[in-house]
């Protein structure tokens, strides 16, 4: 059986459905102008925390996992870029057990247009548009004074990497938040993955070790959000001895990140049986 609003959802009207929800949020959030303006600048903090904390520890050490600061401003700046933009679009479906909880999902999937969408779109964060604006500065600075050899695979591939960085963070946010539907108390596991994934992605993985580093940098993926990307645009060889070719593969794991949560997703939303049960 397919997701309920899947069908409805093609029909031209549902595009005209969504931009009114979009818009109604606009409105709503920038009512109180001044309020408005305040949430835009303290949303900042979060990702300028990210940026700084790696600063400090360049205050005290010339190289972190064998890389300088410059280098590893560019891997923090796909990540932090990525995850802010993930989180404004994609973070608050981290509410998901809330709507479980108090059964707003029933009364979404009853609608003729898509659940996750919707859910998407009913109280998208506006005020984190600071948070995605800040980490593209920071990438832009980063890969602007990392002294890069530029050809056109790096023209592409500084485009595409932050870009697939959005996608694997934004299918993190889906896939953890499907736990909901089989376990409502579940919001702290899912952001140990995905604010402990920003986390990860934001230094060398070669300061991580042993099983630790496996599980997030390769059994989760997280090694291809920024660090692989950033070593083929720095052009340089992988210290734990990888092929040059897998800096480029980070399109093709947020793909792979994409379909898996459309998969948990789908098989989540057939699994719930309303709210209360």
């Amino acid at each position: 059986m397919a997701e309920p609003g899947l069908v409805a959802e093609r029909r031209p009207g549902a595009l005209a459905a969504y931009r009114a929800l979009l818009g109604a949020q606009a409105r709503s959030q920038a009512a109180y102008r001044t309020s408005f303006v305040v949430d835009l600048v303290g949303n900042v903090g979060a990702t300028v925390f990210d940026v700084v904390t790696v600063l400090v520890l360049f205050g005290v050490t010339r190289e972190l996992g064998g890389f300088t600061l410059r280098e590893a401003l560019v891997i923090v700046g796909i990540s932090a870029f990525g995850f802010a933009t993930a989180d404004l679009l994609v973070g608050n479906i981290e509410r998901l057990p809330r709507y479980v909880r108090t059964g707003l999902l029933d009364a979404v999937l009853v609608r003729p247009l898509g659940a996750l969408p919707q859910l998407l779109l009913m109280d998208l964060p506006l005020r984190k548009v600071s948070r995605a604006v800040f980490g593209l500065g920071v990438l832009v600075v980063a890969v602007t004074s990392a002294g890069l050899d530029w050809t056109a695979a790096r023209l592409a591939l500084v485009v595409v990497a932050p870009l697939a960085a959005i996608v694997f963070f934004g299918s993190v946010f889906v896939t953890t938040a499907t736990v909901s539907f089989y376990w409502i108390d579940s919001g702290e596991l899912a952001n140990s993955v995905t604010y402990g994934g920003r986390d990860f992605t934001s230094y060398p993985i070669t300061v991580y070790g042993g099983w630790f580093r496996a599980v997030f940098a390769y059994g989760i993926g997280f090694a291809f959000v920024s660090y692989h990307p950033a070593l083929a645009l720095l052009g340089r060889a992988d210290p734990l001895g990888l092929p040059a070719w897998v800096g480029w593969a980070s399109p093709g794991v947020a793909l792979v990140a994409a379909a898996v949560a459309a998969a948990a997703w789908r098989v989540g939303v057939r699994h719930y049986r309303s709210t209360g049960s």
